[in-house]
């Protein structure tokens, strides 16, 4: 086997230079680990047949199955994947997936997320999520609820999160909050 493959999908606006899973991806390159970080098309606009499209090519380029971490609707977006049959992922972190009642209409489309079983999945979530009102625990499975933690960003602080690193690196959980600036 050979060095570990990671993939990192943003959600809603793409993550930008302070959030955790750009964070992530240079602590993992740093390593010895092959980081796929796309950025997928039309962030302030995305479609779901386009992000679908974008998240076939870019496992088409890796080899075994990925460590994939999702943030809000990219989490939609692999419920998608997996609903259509699409490439397994050795493990997957669903990190504050957003509900219908909580997004924007340029989001709708999205929506309903499909009801699938994700195997080797953990859903992270807080417990005061906007884009998630319901709680995301409530709506996708158990996993860690951060208490506090809003949308699980750099406006809640979520910049440098060593407990992500651990769970990416070595599956470590629970997944613990970011730590204070």
């Amino acid at each position: 086997m050979g060095r570990p493959s990671y993939l990192i999908l943003h959600g809603y606006l793409g993550s930008g230079p302070g959030h955790w899973q750009t964070w992530l991806a240079g602590r993992l390159r740093s390593g010895d680990a092959a980081v796929h970080y796309p950025d997928l098309p039309d962030a302030e606009h995305p479609r779901l047949d386009a992000w679908l499209d974008a998240l076939a090519g870019e496992l088409a380029a890796i080899a075994e199955p990925p460590v994939v971490l999702c943030h809000s609707l990219a989490c939609i977006l692999w419920m998608h994947h997996v609903a259509e049959g699409g490439m397994p992922a050795s493990r997957v972190l669903l990190v504050a997936p957003p509900s219908e009642s909580g997004v924007p209409d340029v989001l709708k489309s999205f929506f309903p997320a499909p009801g699938v079983t994700i195997p080797n999945a953990r859903v992270v979530c807080s417990d005061n999520d906007p884009y998630c009102p319901e709680g995301a625990v409530s709506l996708y499975g158990p996993g860690d609820v951060l208490p506090g933690a809003g949308h699980i960003n750099p406006d809640a602080g979520y910049g440098p999160w060593p407990a992500v690193e651990a769970w990416a690196r070595d599956n470590v959980t629970p997944l613990a909050p970011a730590p204070a600036p």
